[in-house]
């Protein structure tokens, strides 16, 4: 349920208006399959790395893994055009705004995907998030997430980690 209280006063008068529910994530997740099988059959194929190809892979499993873990998810890909960077992920966990940042590895002999995090990419995830914030009350509470995904190989099922609260600061 989302907490109404953190919308400028100027959106109440659509209080009336009721979210309607979200598919269930078996069928979501299901449609989204099916169509980018028939995407791969009738686009022509993207000239795109494969490092960006599993990023993307990794931000579609987190997704579906905050939904089950009873996030709301209100944006993807979210950028500003008042500044650089942008946000995987923006979502409610109750009452909670959070801003949440992917990350995807095939291998675990690299930096570690929480630690992939560093100091200029927070300094871009708070510049974003301060933009996005601004649509909201300031009471609204908010925080940081970072979600872990490896794929021990690719057609393996991701081990995903959330990490709540994760600091901005570095």
């Amino acid at each position: 349920m989302l907490d109404k209280s953190c919308f400028p006063v100027r959106s109440l008068r659509y209080s009336s208006v009721s979210v309607p529910a979200m598919l269930p994530a078996v069928l979501t997740r299901t449609i989204i399959h099916a169509l980018d099988w028939v995407a791969t059959l009738v686009l022509p194929t993207e000239a795109r790395p494969r490092h960006l190809l599993t990023g993307t892979r990794g931000e579609e499993d987190a997704y579906f893994q905050l939904r089950k873990l009873g996030y709301t998810i209100v944006a993807r890909n979210f950028r500003s055009p008042r500044c650089r960077g942008e946000i995987d992920l923006i979502g409610w966990d109750e009452d909670v705004i959070c801003f949440i940042e992917v990350k995807t590895r095939t291998s675990h002999d690299v930096k570690t995907a929480e630690a992939a995090v560093d100091r200029h990419k927070r300094r871009e995830i708070a510049q974003v998030s301060r933009e996005y914030r601004r649509r909201l009350l300031p009471t609204c509470q908010w925080r940081f997430d970072i979600v872990s995904v490896y794929y021990g190989s690719l057609d393996s099922r991701p081990q995903i980690e959330v990490f709540r609260n994760a600091s901005l600061s570095a």
